[in-house]
């Protein structure tokens, strides 16, 4: 469908399994499952942990697949000539959900401190456009992981994962 090209991937290395963290994650480090494996398994309800800035509250929030994605992708559409493989700004500063507790906007945060970096949750933060909430560091964990070359700069590496995570869930909307 969309020749997107994801540049500068890297020969495939063999990769060391794990036990999968989520139900949509598979069993390989930063790497979920296709949407098509998804929806064919019922697994339409994306779940992650998140926490309040202000009133510090943790809580699980549930995203939908289908809905998101669709979201995700319409505004990669119409962005896609502009960005010239740098994220647009919204992605590196998240507009944040609004706390279910306290009624804050923009406050609610994925829950990435302590996560050992093989169970971050990254379908959720991709479909939340919360992956600009992730260190450098965390954004080259995944990179690494996924073949796809690691820059120097967070916003070439925050669009390379954000890509990476598209062609994960889309493969066929990518070419080969």
């Amino acid at each position: 469908m969309l020749q997107y090209p994801l540049r500068h991937v890297l020969a495939a290395a063999p990769r060391e399994t794990i036990p999968p963290p989520f139900p949509w994650a598979t069993n390989h480090r930063a790497t979920v499952h296709t949407r098509k494996y998804l929806l064919e398994n019922k697994i339409v309800k994306i779940k992650g942990s998140v926490e309040c800035k202000r009133c510090k509250n943790k809580f699980e929030m549930v995203l939908d697949l289908e809905g998101k994605f669709s979201e995700l992708w319409s505004f990669i559409q119409k962005k896609k000539d502009s960005m010239h493989d740098r994220e647009p700004k919204v992605w590196m500063q998240p507009v944040l959900p609004k706390c279910q507790h306290c009624g804050q906007e923009n406050s609610v945060q994925p829950s990435l401190a302590g996560t050992k970096k093989k169970a971050i949750n990254w379908l959720f933060l991709l479909l939340g456009q919360m992956l600009g909430c992730c260190t450098l560091k965390q954004l080259k964990y995944f990179l690494k992981h996924t073949n796809i070359h690691r820059a120097g700069a967070k916003d070439r590496n925050l669009y390379s994962t954000y890509m990476g995570l598209c062609k994960q869930l889309v493969p066929e909307w990518f070419g080969s």
